[in-house]
């Protein structure tokens, strides 16, 4: 175990110059200009300082010697593929800093990193994470996909500020981390060492918070395709249209429903000034709980949209909670209730537990949770702290009166530290986005535990041909997908596409949310992704690359075509191989299905686009 304190330059800072560290955090250009810290050796190539940012920079006391003590480290030994680093200070602020040469380095994965996923200078690099709006962690990578620096912050739920990127002064990629005070225990993060690739250094994270933080149950309807309301009908839901689709989306193979923005009060428009009384338009659902109760019988759970922290002007409980709500949300029309309030947190209790109980709902699609973000560092208490007791109120009183309760999250509130509070974790939309929808519902598995990562909802257009249905389907292949077109209005030739897909996913789920999957680097936007899991292997192709058929490790592949070639390459390592050939189109119907020889080197296979060949190794003609 390594144990050090912060050096004489870091202690110099922590007793005299921390201060003016904490507060040119945001007058320095670039991290350079900081106030400098002396850096120690910490694992592989990551050299590591500890600064104290406590408001007087004055450290903590040292009980033996009666004087102010630099904050000290240590990094236990690697147990589960993880260490763990625990900074001492007494429960003061403390800022972490780790500084990797930068080698060949090529891209920097973090939950709040979207579509900016290469190198950025430092002087650019920034978040503020939370329990609902991400989570410290990232992943540094190399041009051959190989971690370099993989972190994360083993409690999820303070705000936390972050700084990184490339050092254009020192030649090393640079990340800060602004730890808040603790309760005088030691601040802890999860230090990975160098690993094959960021989703390999990842599952060594997940592995070590699943063990901590024990997830929600999952319900098997939660792993099940589901239906959504919301591209199909946006905010114009009705009874009748609802229920026009819940007979087609039960004969696909969909376990749920989801009723989306709209079956509210007030529920137009696009925008939120009338949200906060939670209560079914009777112009569109005269009944409310007879609509629910029929859209079930169809075997579908029933789910249905709320933003409980949202409060609109039109709302008739305005006056009452709008002290409780004094800053505007980022969504249109609304403000927050500040959930740090005892009172906002049982409101929202309460009313959550009425509309599933009074409407006999199976679960509830939570949005807008990270909007209480917009009170932290406002100098009050914490934002994370009071969102956990929140969302552990509300667990607790749903799964009382619905013990297989259903519980959307989404990103950016679906990281590790929420697998106690929800069980179906969203993908941020991208309607219509094929790529969009596979880098994100990859991003949101590669540091999700227990929750089932669901796709953002598919969309295409009536007039799209086979091949376009399909794509979005396998956009989505590596999660739980959603529909929301109109079921009742859909073309034949979609539904003979939807339909195949869905069959195909519901044979491999297995295999797809449960195997072993490598998407490669973030930067290059996953367009190889491999799944395996008991001796099959999965390939999902969305670019012109070629797949590796490890012929002696399988017993079989699939390879889905989600390019817009009308061919997957391979090459065949091992040896050569007899395989059953089976080929279908984006529509199902099956291409070609032959037994034949494959030797060893590259091959192209004729596999129209949208579609999925097979290959069983076998023992050849008798």
């Amino acid at each position: 175990m390594q144990n050090h304190t912060g050096g004489p330059t870091a202690t110099t800072a922590a007793t005299g110059t921390a201060s003016t560290a904490s507060a040119t955090i945001e007058e320095a250009v670039t991290t350079a200009w900081l106030a400098p810290a002396a850096h120690r050796p910490l694992l592989d190539d990551v050299s590591i300082a500890v600064l104290d940012t406590s408001p007087d920079g004055a450290g903590h006391r040292d009980e033996t010697r009666g004087a102010a003590a630099a904050p000290t480290w240590t990094l236990g030994p690697a147990a589960d593929g993880v260490r763990i680093l625990e900074v001492y200070s007494a429960g003061a602020p403390v800022e972490v800093r780790f500084s990797v040469p930068l080698g060949d380095a090529a891209g920097y994965w973090h939950p709040q990193g979207g579509w900016q996923r290469t190198l950025l200078a430092d002087w650019e690099g920034r978040a503020h994470v939370s329990l609902v709006h991400g989570h410290a962690a990232g992943c540094l990578y190399d041009h051959g996909g190989a971690t370099l620096l993989t972190f994360a912050a083993a409690d999820p739920v303070p705000e936390t500020t972050l700084r990184f990127g490339v050092s254009e002064e020192n030649d090393t990629h640079v990340v800060h981390l602004h730890l808040p005070a603790t309760d005088g225990g030691p601040h802890r993060l999860l230090i990975v060492p160098r690993a094959p690739s960021t989703a390999a250094a990842l599952r060594a994270l997940r592995a070590w918070f699943t063990a901590a933080l024990p997830p929600m149950p999952v319900p098997e309807a939660a792993r099940t395709p589901a239906y959504s309301t919301w591209y199909a009908f946006n905010q114009d839901v009705t009874a009748q249209g609802v229920e026009a689709q819940a007979g087609p989306a039960a004969e696909l193979g969909c376990g749920v429903l989801l009723l989306d923005d709209g079956w509210q009060e007030q529920g137009s428009g696009r925008g939120y000034a009338g949200v906060g009384d939670w209560r079914p338009d009777p112009a569109k659902f005269p009944d409310f709980a007879a609509h629910v109760a029929r859209v079930q019988a169809h075997g579908l759970r029933y789910v249905a949209w709320v933003a409980p922290l949202l409060l609109g002007h039109g709302a008739d409980c305005h006056a009452r909670w709008a002290p409780y709500a004094p800053s505007p949300s980022t969504v249109p029309g609304a403000h927050v209730l500040d959930p740090r309030h005892p009172e906002v947190r049982a409101h929202i209790v309460a009313l959550c537990v009425d509309l599933v109980r009074d409407h006999g709902l199976d679960g509830l699609k939570v949005d807008f949770v990270d909007q209480a973000m917009v009170y932290a560092g406002d100098g009050g208490a914490d934002v994370g702290r009071a969102m956990t007791v929140l969302l552990a109120d509300l667990r607790d009183a749903l799964t009382a009166i619905r013990p297989d309760l259903l519980l959307e999250l989404r990103q950016p509130y679906a990281g590790p530290g929420m697998a106690p509070f929800g069980n179906m974790l969203r993908s941020f939309d991208c309607p219509a986005d094929a790529t969009a929808n596979r880098v994100r519902t990859l991003d949101t598995a590669l540091l999700a535990t227990g929750g089932a990562v669901h796709s953002d909802m598919l969309l295409w257009s009536p007039q799209a041909p086979a091949e376009a249905v399909a794509r979005q389907l396998i956009g989505a292949l590596h999660a739980v997908p959603q529909i929301s077109v109109r079921l009742d209005r859909m073309p034949a030739a979609h539904r003979e596409v939807v339909s195949f897909w869905l069959r195909q996913w519901r044979r491999h789920r297995t295999l797809l949310l449960d195997g072993e999957t490598e998407p490669g680097r973030p930067d290059e936007l996953y367009p190889l992704v491999r799944a395996t899991a008991d001796g099959e292997c999965l390939f999902s192709v969305h670019g012109d690359r070629v797949v590796p058929l490890d012929v002696p490790a399988y017993r079989g592949f699939h390879l889905v075509n989600g390019s817009d070639r009308d061919r997957v390459m391979v090459e065949v390592r091992g040896a050569g191989a007899w395989v059953r050939g089976v080929v279908h189109g984006p529509d199902g119907r099956i291409m070609e299905d032959q037994l034949k020889f494959l030797p060893e080197g590259p091959h192209s296979l004729d596999v129209p686009r949208g579609g999925l060949a097979s290959l069983t190794i076998t023992e050849g003609p008798r």
